[in-house]
């Protein structure tokens, strides 16, 4: 690893600065040497504000150094703000990851991604429509991002590995930490199909509930669009919706019957408190991945 590689990990690990900050630091140095030679006041006239303390680099250097050799034991790899690899759409929002970790491949920049979410307990109606979107994405050279949930995630991974392209999951853990346990065979399929697993997270972070909404941007981030099968009140998956109208995504909703009891909206049966109030507020309706390619200007023909 070179002295750079080590200088974004020791940057990724300071606390007290938000995303943006950890960038513009990044932006400053060329090396951990750089990092040293600043002082308290230096680092504060480059992020803009005063820090109430200041970090102690000998206490985080092995946190760094552990977060690499985890990487290289585990087959992790990461990229960082500053790498030509960084997934260029990620790179556009407020608050992208300063250093994403992934095992398998990164996405093609050049092909499109959508992100496919929902509740982890779909109605079959949804459950099926989440498959087949997702296997119709794939047959038109369309991969999906999704966060590798039960329920309509795993759904959609399935479906679009189906569809025959590599398919990617973003973790509320690191990388090498695959939850639910029960979906690791999925998690396996989904890095032979071509696809990745990816977390801001270093290796061994565990699952933990406020991970989950922080990832939800990532997944966002990293697509065109984000198509919402079906997600009742208070869903993680209206928190991606949410990150995908302040990224600018296309945003989008899926024409299933949600509940017995649910909400006509232009023709479509929803859930009233969740997928429907996203259709009332403009969502597109997307039922195949023609619409998609339609809404793109993409060829409309099979792969």
């Amino acid at each position: 690893m070179d002295e750079r590689g080590l200088l974004d990990l020791l940057i990724s690990r300071l606390p007290g600065l938000s995303r943006q900050e950890k960038i513009r630091l990044c932006e400053s140095f060329n090396g951990e040497a750089d990092l040293i030679r600043n002082t308290k006041a230096d680092i504060e006239q480059i992020i803009g504000r005063a820090l109430p303390v200041f970090w102690n680099l000998d206490l985080i250097r092995p946190l760094a150094e552990q977060d690499a050799r985890a990487s290289h034991l585990r087959g992790i790899n990461w990229v960082t703000w500053i790498s030509p690899a960084y997934p260029p759409l990620l790179r556009e929002i407020y608050d992208p990851p300063l250093v994403l970790f992934f095992r398998g491949q990164l996405p093609d920049p050049q092909r499109p991604l959508a992100a496919v979410v929902g509740t982890r307990r779909p109605s079959p109606q949804a459950s099926a429509a989440a498959f087949d979107i997702a296997r119709d994405m794939g047959q038109h050279g369309i991969s999906v991002v999704s966060g590798l949930a039960l329920g309509i995630d795993a759904l959609a991974h399935r479906g679009n590995i189906d569809g025959g392209v590599a398919t990617f999951a973003v973790l509320g853990s690191g990388a090498d930490e695959v939850y639910p346990a029960s979906n690791r065979i999925l998690a396996k399929r989904i890095l032979e199909s071509g696809g990745a697993l990816l977390s801001e997270y270093p290796p061994g972070t565990k699952p933990r509930k406020w991970n989950f909404p922080e990832r939800n941007r990532i997944i966002s981030g990293l697509c065109r669009g984000v198509l919402i099968v079906e997600a009742p009140e208070r869903s993680g998956a209206l928190i991606t919706a949410r990150c995908a109208l302040d990224q600018n995504r296309d945003l989008w909703v899926s024409p299933v019957g949600a509940c017995m009891n649910g909400t006509q909206v232009r023709g479509f049966l929803y859930d009233r408190r969740g997928t429907a109030k996203l259709a009332l507020d403009g969502a597109g309706i997307i039922g195949s991945a023609a619409d998609i390619l339609k809404e793109w200007n993409l060829n409309t023909e099979g792969r």
